[in-house]
């Protein structure tokens, strides 16, 4: 079977476009195909900083003919319907159309309209230029003088030229013939911009058009391009004693910026190396695209060579460029010891802080300490409803000294590390390298002797930022992660701007994810609905509560109600986290109640039922409380009387007694056990009932005609599911 060819070459594409728009192409060609009604064995995509590729094999020649029925009016309907129906189907004279029979509606008219299948060709050829015209780029433009005319293409860089070639492998292959934007596709593209002769180059079809491309310097599949300098760069350093600090994002990109990798080393001088090694390799990522690297065993200081990567080979072996990036580099490293300096410096404005300083116990004498006290001074806004940084900075460390006791934290330093978390959010090099932020501060905070745990926590207290980032286990930093997790959280409740559907703008599940985590890797027992409530005492209510609003009403009643809110919105997540944890959603629903705040003890009543209904006896106790709760469900439905409590003197049977002391003893036990949080021993204490349960039913009717000693046996129904209930609602899992 054919395949089909596709090369769209333009001007520089950026490199983070490449990959999506390579998928974009794919995807765009492949559906249109199938929806012409074409089939295809295989297809895959490629893209160079100049080129979109897509490779189908085994695309068929032809679509099949489409038939149609199109049911028309009956034949005894009038004139107007009939040559409205003959208008649809396309035919002059009703004699064209078939008559079916209906038993109930009669004859009628139907159209038997058969679609001959088109050549692959012509489908290519009608296909590829719209799919051109109506590519999905980020950004794109227009160009040359047709760009002044409406409806001119627009490409995300000039497009030179389109490659469109179908044939079999054992013939040889058409261009598919079309025309977008004045570009005419062809059977020819060009190799690499400086390094080829610049002659067109004839391809047949995908093996030769590689082996071509290959010849003029150009790599087509971008992973042996990211192959090619992974292997070059570490085999370069290792060269002269180093290893290659690796990049996977870096490496992606540059990969996207040259069809023909060459790897190449630059130096600084060693000078520079005084800077933070994150510094430095942000510096030289950001400004040149270069890799770092460091002494081989050396674990975080870097060496003075990095590790650039040409589009070019050079007569010279690359000196020149190595020569030329490295003096962008000194260049970018002066700005960098520069920042890394200056933020080790006093301000020159420290009387304008004494205020800032005093309210919040901070030294003058030490730069970050100022640099917190300038972020205070300035007024810094951090929402336009909830108030300043500075506000906002005295609102963790009160909480911080709030949940300190529970966690196990000394409150001064849980105090202390709150006030300096976000003061490297003044410094220089944050500024230049907002990704530092926490990381510069952590640094700052060891040059002026705070004490580890306040320094660690200053990095720390913005963790976990994703699912597999590692939770702070420090008191401190755990302390002060959670104190600026949970007023986030709290102010933008107050103000209303909870997430909807897929946006989430500020990040509010990320943070509620992160607080759950904080707590249950951590072991912490917290009142949660405690702590949120004491967040939002610390904002005023005059800045958060709407204007139209009674302000004390506001206070007492709306209030709480959000606090409520929060904390649903808090086991949504929890919910999100344990099933991905592996946990049953039934278990999940059985343990969480509404006003369920200690989410460690959530997680463990979670885990002591799974694993209690995987065994014999809680599949068996499963069974008998669902036959109990169904039967008092339903006799509650119809309004049959339950009695208010057991009456023992009122049972008949030996299976009655057996199992109300069994109840009584279960409800002992596993309440003794809940209260010591001992969930598996609270299970076990239920699993006692699983033989006078089935007993029960076996010998004793429960719908008595004596109509007290029904009600009697449904006052027992209630104490099982009662007793059970303390642990867990048994009626919510499934099976």
């Amino acid at each position: 079977m054919p395949d089909l060819l596709l090369e769209l070459r333009s001007e520089e594409i950026p490199a983070r476009m490449q990959r999506k728009a390579a998928g974009d192409l794919k995807k765009l060609v492949t559906d249109g195909l199938v929806e012409a009604g074409l089939t295809y064995e295989a297809a895959r995509e490629y893209w160079t900083p100049r080129r979109l590729t897509l490779d189908i094999r085994g695309l068929t020649i032809r679509s099949k003919d489409a038939h149609e029925e199109i049911k028309g009016p009956s034949t005894k309907a009038p004139e107007q319907a009939v040559q409205g129906f003959l208008r649809k189907a396309g035919y002059t004279d009703i004699s064209q159309a078939h008559v079916h029979s209906d038993p109930k509606k009669g004859d009628f008219y139907v159209a038997h309209i058969v679609k001959p299948g088109r050549a692959a060709e012509e489908i290519i050829a009608e296909l590829i230029p719209q799919v051109i015209r109506d590519f999905p780029w980020p950004k794109s433009m227009r160009w040359g003088k047709a760009s002044a005319k409406s409806g001119a293409l627009r490409w995300v860089r000039p497009l030179q030229s389109i490659l469109c070639t179908f044939g079999p492998e054992t013939e040889e292959p058409v261009v598919v013939d079309f025309t977008v934007g004045g570009i005419r596709s062809g059977n020819v593209t060009y190799g690499h911009r400086f390094m080829s002769d610049g002659e067109p180059i004839t391809v047949r079809r995908f093996e030769d058009y590689v082996a071509k491309l290959e010849k003029a310097k150009v790599v087509l599949d971008a992973d042996r391009r990211k192959e090619m300098i992974l292997d070059d760069a570490r085999n370069l350093a290792f060269a002269s004693g180093l290893e290659l600090v690796e990049d996977e994002g870096l490496l992606e990109e540059v990969s996207g910026l040259v069809e023909w990798p060459v790897v190449l080393m630059g130096t600084f001088e060693e000078e520079f190396l005084a800077i933070p090694p994150e510094v430095i390799r942000l510096t030289i990522r950001a400004n040149q695209k270069c890799f770092v690297t460091r002494k081989q065993g050396e674990s975080e200081k870097l060496s003075n060579r990095f590790i650039l990567i040409s589009n070019i080979e050079a007569k010279d072996g690359g000196k020149e460029i190595a020569y030329g990036n490295g003096k962008v580099v000194r260049a970018r490293l002066s700005d960098a010891l520069y920042f890394w300096k200056t933020d080790q410096a006093d301000l020159p404005d420290l009387e304008k802080l004494q205020a800032s300083a005093e309210k919040f116990g901070l030294d003058l004498k030490k730069p970050l300490d100022q640099r917190m006290a300038r972020l205070n001074a300035l007024g810094v806004t951090f929402h336009a409803k909830l108030g300043t940084q500075g506000a906002r900075i005295e609102r963790i460390r009160r909480l911080a000294q709030e949940i300190a006791p529970l966690v196990g934290a000394d409150p001064v330093l849980a105090a202390r590390a709150a006030v300096l978390a976000k003061a490297d959010l003044t410094t220089e090099v944050v500024g230049e390298f907002p990704e530092l932020q926490g990381g510069m501060g952590r640094k700052y905070a060891v040059l002026q002797n705070e004490p580890a745990s306040v320094a660690a926590a200053i990095e720390e207290h913005y963790k976990p930022q994703g699912p597999s980032e590692a939770v702070p286990r420090d008191p401190i930093s755990i302390t002060v992660a959670l104190a600026d997790k949970f007023d986030t959280l709290v102010g933008f409740w107050l103000i209303d701007e909870k997430p909807t559907g897929s946006k989430d703008p500020f990040a509010l599940r990320r943070a509620a994810l992160g607080d759950i985590r904080l707590t249950l890797e951590n072991d912490l027992r917290l009142d949660l609905l405690k702590v949120l409530t004491f967040a939002s005492e610390l904002y005023p209510a005059e800045r958060v509560a709407p204007k139209d609003k009674d302000l004390q009403a506001w206070v007492l009643f709306t209030r709480p109600e959000i606090m409520k809110d929060l904390l649903a919105f808090f086991h949504d997540r929890l919910k999100v986290y344990l099933k991905d944890e592996g946990a049953r959603y039934d278990a999940i629903d059985a343990v969480l109640t509404p006003d369920a705040d200690n989410l460690l003890l959530i997680a463990r009543r979670v885990e002591a039922l799974i694993y209690f209904i995987n065994t014999e006896d809680g599949q068996n106790l499963l069974a008998g409380t669902k036959r109990a709760a169904n039967i008092l469900a339903a006799e509650e439905k119809k309004g049959t009387r339950v009695a208010d409590s057991v009456d023992p003197a009122l049972f008949r049977d030996e299976e009655e007694r057996a199992l109300f002391a069994a109840i009584v003893q279960a409800e002992k036990d596993a309440g003794e056990a809940v209260e010591s949080e001992n969930f598996s021993g609270a299970m076990l204490a239920l699993a006692q009932l699983r033989g006078p349960v089935d007993a029960f039913f076996e010998k004793v009717l429960v719908n008595d005609e004596d109509e007290k000693i029904r009600a009697n046996r449904l006052a027992l129904l209630a104490r099982i599911r009662e007793a059970t209930g303390k642990v867990a609602d048994f009626s919510k899992i499934a099976g």
